[in-house]
């Protein structure tokens, strides 16, 4: 078990934006729940992530990179080691190739919607899938987000990342193989940047399509509550919230976390809930799929930490 000291000790003297001990992570994730962290550190660029690494990497303590805390479900018991908040690397620029292509170049913690209406602004195509979906530039890649038939791999062409030991390097789109909602990075590198390619388009369809897209989602999502997305990854040929509702579990809560009546796939908090009920609601959703369907489910969130 790590010990909260030695986590304090490690970190004292660091120059970091902002450093958080012993923090409920109920007062950052975007489903409101979730245990305490031991410490959540927010760093403002590279440098300091590079330092923070190797400071724990030198005491052997757990870390674990976080996006924009959308995808995420600390247990109820918290985390024991440090949560790396890529918040603070948040910048985005674009710029113009010599063949005629464009790139936007993405820190990991900057959000999709920053990114998606830098590319808007500048009438460049290929992101408005990207619409909606709530998550960071270092999540959505390290999942291999998508929609619409269209996936973060088949945008990016470089990724910038840093190994456990706080080197850089930069790996080419054909050194990571992509797959559904995931990719083949090593579990030690933390993502620290993508550059994106897209092209040239005419402004007016690409604000049509955001709107057309915004809208689909608005209609069709419960974002008047607190979540993290979608719950489930879908099964070839099935859409996850199509099996849930075949299961007849809209609405069904355990506490205060429940399926939406509005789409299966969401689990909502509707104020009070724990990531005990998330996890037991996620569980029984689970074993009725496998029990009366015979198919095996699997999360899109990532659940760490300890139970109580």
């Amino acid at each position: 078990m790590t010990d909260g000291q030695a986590i304090q000790n490690a970190l004292d003297g660091l120059n970091v934006g902002k450093i958080w001990f012993d923090e409920p992570m109920s007062r950052h994730a975007s489903l409101k729940l979730g245990g305490k962290v031991d410490a959540l550190v927010m760093t403002e660029n590279e440098d300091q992530l590079g330092e923070v690494v190797q400071r724990l990497r030198a005491k052997d303590i757990p870390f674990l990179p976080v996006g924009n805390l959308t995808n995420i479900l600390v247990r109820d018991g918290g985390y024991r080691g440090v949560l790396l908040w890529m918040r603070g690397l948040d910048q985005a620029i674009y710029g113009a190739q010599e063949n005629g292509q464009y790139f936007i170049d993405a820190q990991a913690g900057a959000t999709l919607a920053k990114v998606v209406m830098l590319a808007a602004a500048q009438e460049l195509t290929g992101l408005e899938f990207c619409t909606g979906i709530p998550g960071s530039v270092g999540g959505a890649v390290w999942m291999n987000a998508g929609a619409y038939g269209t996936e973060i791999k088949d945008v990016i062409s470089t990724v910038s990342v840093m190994d456990g030991q706080g080197k850089k390097k930069i790996l080419q789109r054909d050194e990571i193989a992509f797959a559904y909602r995931q990719s083949n990075l090593p579990a030690d590198v933390i993502i620290c940047g993508v550059r994106f390619n897209l092209q040239k388009g005419d402004g007016v369809q690409i604000r049509e399509r955001m709107a057309e897209i915004m809208k689909w989602r608005q209609e069709k999502h419960p974002l008047q509550y607190p979540n993290a997305g979608s719950v489930f990854k879908n099964l070839p040929g099935m859409p996850a919230g199509r099996l849930i509702e075949e299961l007849g579990l809209k609405g069904v809560r355990r506490g205060d976390v429940q399926v939406s009546k509005k789409h299966a796939n969401f689990i909502v908090n509707k104020g009070q809930g724990t990531a005990s009920d998330m996890i037991t609601l996620i569980t029984f959703i689970k074993e009725k799929a496998e029990k009366e369907k015979g198919v095996k489910l699997e999360t899109e969130i990532v659940i760490v930490g300890e139970n109580l």
